[in-house]
């Protein structure tokens, strides 16, 4: 069977191994039973108009692992693919939302980074979003991915979609070659790295971009925040303000983002949900790709965050700005109200 297949296959794949800090909003259910909760799924869908509230309830408060045990379960018993039976049940971003649900976090990634740059015209703020964000191991586990789902490297459509020194920073961020974090901390690496970049930088006319994208991809995080505290006796801007001074378009939204998640990588998560919920209307895509893929990561700390940086919850952001059942999956997934 497909699902089985699937899940199996994903079972090989070690996401995020990298120690990270973990405030998930959703956790393993206590009472879990996968063959209720797929009886309960396939009467939800069954029913005329679906009960998508039943859904809701299921997939938004099980772990990515249980909702994997659900769907073996439930094409044993109905005898076909949860995510057809979802497809064809549900529709709008509600569907897009509980499809991302069942999807490991590399496939989730996989798939929103092909559907950035499928087509005419590339999505850069997601490729930007998605690149800059993830550590090395998780990259290595999408590049995998990627790989098997679309029988071509990441790589090359990276390449191919993207130019010049933009291309460059993010292909660098593709080919993992960050290194390990270390106990050690090596303050003469940490004092050369800071002097590197600000001669690299503001203290010449010209940026030699290269030198930027060699230390900012390739030393660890930890070393990194250490680098950007020194970078401020060489230079009178910090690092952020040196990179606005010094770049523009594509190449300085990607240095940012990737200087942010160094530094606070829950309050760029923030920054960007508060962005995706300005305005009439919420920008739906920004928001699913958030909730879902950081919802078992660090989604309590971006709630934490999301408070502090702009005066309201991120919970009530929510119901502001989104409406119906997709607002009810976000605000589950959300869990809580700050």
């Amino acid at each position: 069977m497909a699902m089985v297949s699937e899940f199996l296959g994903q079972l090989t794949l070690s996401y995020g191994t990298e120690a990270e800090p973990i405030f998930p909003t959703v956790v393993a259910f206590r009472d879990f039973d996968p063959i209720n909760d797929a009886i309960r799924l396939d009467g939800a869908m069954r029913t005329k108009g679906v009960d998508e509230q039943s859904v809701i309830d299921i997939l938004t408060r099980r772990s990515y692992e249980q909702r994997r045990e659900i769907a073996f379960e439930y094409e044993r018993l109905a005898k076909k693919d949860l995510q057809t039976a979802l497809k064809g049940a549900l529709s709008g971003s509600l569907e897009a939302l509980m499809l991302g649900l069942m999807k490991s976090p590399a496939h989730y990634d996989a798939l929103e980074l092909k559907a950035a740059m499928k087509g005419l015209g590339t999505d850069e703020e997601t490729l930007i979003e998605i690149v800059c964000s993830r550590n090395h191991r998780q990259m290595a586990d999408i590049q995998k991915v990627y790989r098997d789902l679309f029988k071509k490297d990441l790589e090359k459509d990276v390449a191919g979609d993207t130019s010049g020194d933009f291309a460059k920073l993010l292909l660098a961020l593709v080919q993992t070659k960050r290194d390990e974090p270390s106990n050690v901390v090596d303050y003469e690496k940490i004092e050369d790295d800071a002097k590197s970049l600000y001669d690299a930088g503001v203290k010449r006319k010209g940026t030699d971009v290269a030198v930027w994208i060699s230390v900012l991809t390739q030393r660890s995080a930890a070393h990194l925040q250490r680098v950007f505290e020194r970078y401020k006796r060489y230079s009178p801007y910090d690092l952020k303000e040196s990179i606005s001074k010094e770049v523009k378009g594509d190449l300085e939204k990607s240095f940012l983002t990737l200087v942010e998640c160094l530094e606070n990588k829950q309050a760029y998560f923030a920054d960007r949900l508060n962005e995706a919920m300005k305005g009439k209307s919420a920008k739906e895509k920004v928001v699913t790709r958030i909730l879902v893929s950081r919802c078992q990561v660090d989604l309590m700390k971006i709630r934490s965050e999301f408070k502090k940086r702009h005066g309201r919850s991120l919970y009530r952001a929510i119901s502001e700005q989104t409406k119906g059942d997709y607002q009810k999956a976000l605000l589950s997934l959300c869990a809580g109200d700050d």
